[in-house]
């Protein structure tokens, strides 16, 4: 394991979760928070698993998927995105799959992500851009810390003419 929790740990993506990662990529519902607007094919995230062995001052994008310490099940990922080491600023995402919410999974993968991007990345700040309407992570990220600094007005299209506003989160190393 890379990163290990008290409930989760947190590896690198492996060939053998291209099935789950198949389940979760295409599932339509989660489309507007993924930017996603087509089904992947297996092949397609075979390449994307097999291209994310480099490390993320290459390809400026790591997925690590989170799983149970006590049944090795895979729960979900978290993703970092648009690392950028000029500016020491990297975003994160969080999927937890609905039978496994409600847990601290998505709270403990967000703290040992944190912790590894201020002590390893070392990054001046975490950002992450939340759906007005996500209440769960909303929660997630206030209690983790990341402050409120921005709301941008009908940013994510979630209908044909349909747009949300999305809460920019920020949480800057002291």
């Amino acid at each position: 394991m890379f990163l290990k929790g008290n409930n989760i740990s947190l590896r690198p993506m492996e060939i053998s979760d291209v099935d789950v990662l198949y389940e979760w990529e295409n599932n339509t519902e989660l489309w507007h928070v993924s930017n996603t607007q087509a089904p992947l094919s297996k092949n397609v995230l075979l390449n994307f698993i097999e291209d994310s062995q480099y490390d993320i001052y290459t390809v400026k994008q790591i997925r690590l998927m989170v799983v149970e310490n006590a049944g090795k099940k895979t729960v979900g990922a978290i993703d970092l995105y648009d690392y950028d080491p000029q500016h020491d600023r990297v975003g994160v995402g969080i999927y937890i799959h609905n039978e496994f919410t409600g847990r601290g999974y998505a709270a403990e993968s967000l703290a040992l992500v944190t912790d590894y991007c201020f002590k390893h990345l070392y990054v001046k700040q975490i950002h992450s851009l939340v759906n007005v309407t996500n209440e769960a992570s909303i929660r997630l990220f206030e209690k983790a810390g990341f402050e409120k600094t921005g709301l941008k007005k009908a940013w994510i299209k979630i209908g044909y003419d349909t747009f949300e506003d999305a809460i920019f989160f920020q949480k800057i190393r002291e």
